[in-house]
């Protein structure tokens, strides 16, 4: 794969128009991009801008939206970038339109709240093996990628060939990614941080301090890396762009969808007011509860998911959360359960 080669980009939320304007500017071919609104379709085409979900970034003008799914499926690679919760119907109506052999990048950081599957066990159980797929995560502000502010990333792919031809398709010298095999280790990385971001957000929001959030940041990692290993990922992979990088970045920012959500709780707005004034996808929200099934599944303890979790979607107090999570018995760092 090449420069020269056809890219299209399914989801035109803010990352999904990123990496379409990431592509758009390194090819000279058009570059197409499906909305389910018409109006952000509209907007692209019409102003060279996705108002709705990235303003102020100008968009190259070979960045074709459409509405029409069947028209960003003529491609020799395709970005899949819709939520996470979505991803099984979409890659479904993909399967019978898509030709044999097109390889998927999947983009979403999640897993699926009915199933717990990871999206590359969405992909494998509703696509034939003649559409091979690669992962793409790691720290990523879509409006910083969109400008072209120097980026790094995670490419997974389970066939070393075929992954190190998508990254150099996909690679530019300011969005530079990294491969691995280690799909499973890639994925959870991406899952996790975002319900740790929204612990970070709430102890910003509940002005608990610095010193808590560097807690967090540093406990919230060990518990990324026992769920990650539990599930068949690799330890060194999280502790790289997809695990660490961005949990970091997710962790400090207010850029993030989830940090801003766990602030907005912190400083005592109700879920449902906050999800109610957004036109984004806060993946961390469905992402704990999974999380948790996940970690109950292997026999592993994440006390700070299991504490965002609760406050999402059992009702509990922050002050009470916070107070469990303090009275926490003392333990060693490294233990595997605590």
């Amino acid at each position: 794969m090449s420069a020269s080669e056809v890219i299209s980009v399914i989801g035109a939320g803010a990352w999904g128009t990123a990496l379409g304007c990431v592509q758009a500017k390194k090819r000279d071919q058009t570059v197409v991009l499906w909305a389910r609104e018409p109006e952000v379709a509209q907007s692209v085409n019409g102003q060279h801008e996705n108002v709705r979900f990235l303003p102020g970034v100008k968009l190259p003008s070979n960045l074709k939206a459409t509405n029409r799914l069947e028209e960003a499926t003529s491609a020799d690679l395709i970005l899949i970038v819709v939520p996470a919760q979505f991803l099984r119907s979409v890659v479904g109506q993909l399967a019978g339109v898509i030709a044999p052999g097109t390889p998927l990048v999947l983009c979403a950081k999640g897993i699926e709240a009915s199933t717990l599957s990871l999206m590359s066990q969405i992909a494998s159980e509703e696509l034939s093996k003649s559409h091979p797929f690669a992962v793409l995560s790691g720290p990523s502000f879509a409006s910083e990628v969109a400008k072209g502010l120097p980026t790094a990333l995670t490419l997974a792919c389970a066939e070393e060939e075929r992954g190190r031809a998508i990254t150099h398709s996909l690679g530019t010298p300011y969005f530079r990614l990294y491969y691995t095999d280690d799909v499973v280790g890639t994925q959870m990385g991406g899952a996790v941080k975002n319900v740790l971001a929204i612990a970070c957000g709430i102890v910003y929001g509940r002005e608990l301090g610095e010193n808590a959030r560097a807690s967090i940041i540093a406990r919230g990692y060990a518990e990324l890396e026992r769920v990650a290993v539990a599930c068949g990922g690799r330890a060194p992979t999280v502790a790289g762009l997809c695990g660490l990088g961005d949990l970091i970045l997710t962790c400090t920012s207010h850029q993030s969808r989830n940090t801003s959500l766990g602030a907005r709780l912190g400083r005592g707005e109700t879920l449902d007011e906050i999800l109610g004034s957004r036109s984004s996808v806060a993946e961390g929200v469905k992402t704990a509860e999974a999380i948790v099934r996940l970690a109950d599944r292997h026999g592993i303890e994440l006390p700070i998911c299991e504490a965002v979790q609760a406050i999402l979607s059992n009702g509990k107090a922050i002050e009470e959360a916070i107070t469990g999570l303090l009275s926490r018995p003392f333990t060693d760092e490294r233990t595997k359960t605590a």
